[in-house]
């Protein structure tokens, strides 16, 4: 009997300190509870209501003063209201005015800058150096949170495989890894180790899941594809934004297989929040709550209201329907009390995590934002990391770096060559034109003296005339070399920016031809959002440049690639096709029962088209550089390893050419005979490696079973016995090749 008293004591005093425990550990739940139990209906469902600006639109078409809206507890969060005296006026009304001073978050679409603008995020993925990443979000964290804004919805984590989708621009690439990758390290200097610093902010995973595969390459258009890509493609930089404690997560505009994610509980609820164990806020896109209705799953707004709320979506952005319908709805139990403690308790958490109830105006410093937004140390940075962005496409003849020893007199051609607003691309933050060094203006100052400079628009960006080309072929034939700056405007990238065409506009093209014509050698220096159709650029133009969307400092950082003041080293983070007919196209597809190998493509009855081959024009992890590296054969440490064990494998990388270079290796795996279908490869490591000339490194990758791991049948995870072939190479075409066995 004594010991069943000596047991009792023991579960209790152990259930008093595992529960003092977690008290302990978690402070914060319990002030969040304390708050939601003084809290009306109403203000519980203010928290669930994101405004934008400083006034919005009311359910009738009136507009709407948020203040009164914020003195009286309906409104949680703002977006688009920054730098300090703004943010600090509103903050005001609600810890002076409103009944229980709850603090406002405030949010921005910080995607590649807030003052200081870097690169698009498909550059960025084109460095292929997670901490130049790491230093452009850090950046820009420490630029908004000294201006008052503590929330951006960034990374952006859809999976970009059809380039006629406008958000390609904000996008890391084709790749799962490699946006898994560049996520999470997007992620980790956004939030930093914890939020009790004061240039930590919330980042926000958006958009869950699978925009990346809107049909047609059309926003916002229809998603249709099965489980097993779901889970192998789209699903993964989500769970690795997750496990990196994400603050908050944003459903896409868009139907997953006939679901709108907006009301999608199996996605939002079960697999976000239940399965991985998700903790933070979920926020809708623009009105996407409301367009349920449009989408033709809901009667109402009230009807939108519910299926939003049941899905697990926390925060209503800007649409209203939570704000006109939550507390009826409640009221007359449609909607549990409960679901609405719970969204609320995780929005507040955030609030008390970045601790806004100790100092509602913890980010606003106008003294340090005077000092960081756009300090020379920021510019500096922006410019070595557009450096690092920048892909080198194709260079006959080694006509870069341009020697200019050897040119008098430079022409320099294309309307984006002078454009200061193009060069930051789409989504730039508070970034201006004003702050921006074009192109020309770089060029200008990085040319000998006595060199001639020959400037001439010779089209606008989708339209010419003949007077502008003229003038532009005659500054041409008085050249010694041509520098073509063309491409898209900042506006043809980016939400709402889908494209039926994906080759350079036809005005400026048309340019292009007539400058080729002057047979003097010309450079391309591209500015886009998405992979271009350059097939016939490609076989005409000596030296491409593909420098995307640069930033404030592009024109420095294109200059410097020009005349050799920096050696390019960045790879392409997705594809470009040969033509527009091959799209969607990745580098990890399966393989399908009548391949066109090099035996058979001569055969009728194989997957093939008529007119070209299946081959893209730069495949996947492609781009040169001004020296040249030798790969070794790879070296594995063991032929053949049990499930649960790994092994390395080594390749020897020297530098023959005659200049220090970076090389980005890459680490693809095969699994050769599975129960399923797999990728011909699959991306599962990199190294960035500085290389001096003449010099050798051994660069080693460590394969474990997360790397030989799938979906099986039932959708379950597993290893499979068999051979794997392991490539280890400069791209996803040339690489050495290795092979090894997993047993049981």
């Amino acid at each position: 009997m004594k010991k069943l008293k000596d047991f009792a004591f023991i579960v209790v005093l152990n259930s008093v300190v595992l529960f003092g425990f977690h008290a302990q550990e978690n402070p914060i739940d319990k002030k969040v509870q304390d708050l939601i139990a003084k809290m009306t209906l109403e203000e519980k469902v203010g928290q669930l209501f994101q405004v934008s600006g400083e006034e919005v639109t009311g359910p009738r078409g009136e507009k709407i003063n948020i203040t009164e809206y914020i003195k009286a507890g309906k409104v949680g969060s703002c977006l688009n209201i920054y730098g300090t005296k703004n943010v600090m006026r509103v903050q005001k009304a609600a810890i002076e005015s409103s009944r229980l001073k709850i603090p406002l978050l405030f949010g921005l679409d910080v995607i590649h800058g807030y003052k200081t603008v870097f690169p698009a995020p498909i550059a960025l993925a084109s460095s292929w150096d997670p901490e130049i990443v790491r230093k452009a979000q850090k950046i820009a964290a420490k630029e908004m949170s000294s201006s008052g804004v503590m929330w951006t919805f960034t990374p952006m984590l859809d999976i970009a495989r059809d380039p006629r989708w406008g958000r390609v621009v904000e996008s890391f690439g084709e790749d799962p890894y490699l946006v898994s990758v560049m996520g999470r390290v997007s992620v980790e200097a956004f939030q930093g180790e914890s939020f009790d610093k004061k240039d930590s902010v919330m980042a926000t995973a958006k958009h869950y899941v699978g925009y990346g595969a809107v049909q047609a390459g059309r926003e916002y258009y229809t998603v249709d594809i099965s489980k097993r890509t779901l889970w192998e493609i789209y699903m993964p930089p989500f769970k690795a934004a997750v496990d990196t404690h994400v603050a908050s997560v944003m459903p896409a505009f868009t139907t997953v297989n006939g679901v709108p994610m907006s009301a999608n509980k199996e996605l939002v609820n079960d697999v976000l929040r239940e399965k991985w164990r998700f903790q933070g806020i979920t926020v809708s896109d623009w009105n996407a709550i409301h367009e349920l209705i449009n989408h033709g799953v809901a009667e109402n707004g009230a009807d939108a209201a519910v299926q939003g709320i049941n899905a697990g979506v926390d925060i209503d952005m800007v649409g209203g329907d939570y704000m006109n319908n939550l507390a009826a709805l409640v009221k007359d139990n449609k909607v549990p009390v409960a679901l609405v403690d719970k969204a609320v308790a995780r929005i507040l958490k955030k609030k008390f995590e970045l601790g806004l109830f100790d100092n509602p105006y913890k980010y606003c410093d106008s003294e340090k934002e005077k000092e960081e937004l756009l300090s020379s140390a920021n510019r500096e940075a922006a410019r070595e990391i557009a450096r690092e962005s920048i892909v080198l496409l194709k260079n006959d003849n080694n006509i870069l770096p341009l020697k200019m020893k050897d040119i008098k007199s430079v022409a320099v051609v294309g309307s984006l060559a002078e454009s200061k607003r193009d060069i930051i691309g789409p989504w730039c933050g508070i970034g201006s034109e004003k702050d921006t060094i074009s192109v020309l203006d770089a060029i200008k100052d990085v040319i000998p003296r006595g060199t001639v400079l020959n400037y001439q628009k010779g089209s606008e960006i989708e339209d010419n005339n003949e007077s502008l080309v003229n003038a532009a072929v005659n500054a041409a034939s008085k050249s010694d070399i041509i520098i073509a700056v063309l491409g898209e405007s900042s506006e043809m990238s980016g939400e709402a920016a889908s494209r039926s065409s994906i080759e350079i506009p036809e005005a400026q093209k048309t340019l292009l031809k007539w400058l080729s014509i002057t047979g003097k050698p010309i450079v391309l220096v591209l500015m886009n959002g998405r992979p271009l159709d350059l097939s016939w650029e490609d076989k005409h133009i000596p030296a491409i440049l593909e420098t995307w969307f640069p930033g404030t400092e592009g024109g420095n950082a294109i200059a410097d690639i020009l005349f050799g003041k920096h050696n390019p080293s960045a790879k392409l983070p997705i594809t470009f096709p040969k033509s527009l007919g091959q799209v969607p196209i990745a580098y990890n597809h399966l393989m399908c029962g009548r391949p066109a190998t090099t035996e058979t493509v001569t055969q009728k009855y194989v997957s093939k088209y008529l007119d070209i081959d299946n081959e893209p024009l730069y495949p996947f992890g492609y781009g040169l550089t001004y020296t040249a590296f030798s790969y070794s054969p790879i070296y594995l440490d063991k032929k053949e390893i049990k499930i649960g064990e790994s092994l390395a494998a080594s390749v020897v990388i020297k530098n023959t050419g005659k200049v220090d270079g970076k090389e980005v290796v890459q680490l693809y795996i095969r699994d050769m005979l599975a129960s399923v279908a797999r990728p011909i490869m699959d991306l599962k490591d990199f190294k960035k490696v500085s290389i001096k000339s003449g010099d050798s490194v051994k660069i080693s990758f460590t394969i474990t079973s997360d790397h030989l791991k799938f979906y099986n049948k039932d959708m379950e995870e597993i290893i499979e016995p068999g051979t794997f072939e392991v490539y280890i190479g400069t791209n996803s075409r040339d690489y050495q090749k290795e092979s090894f066995k997993v047993v049981k």
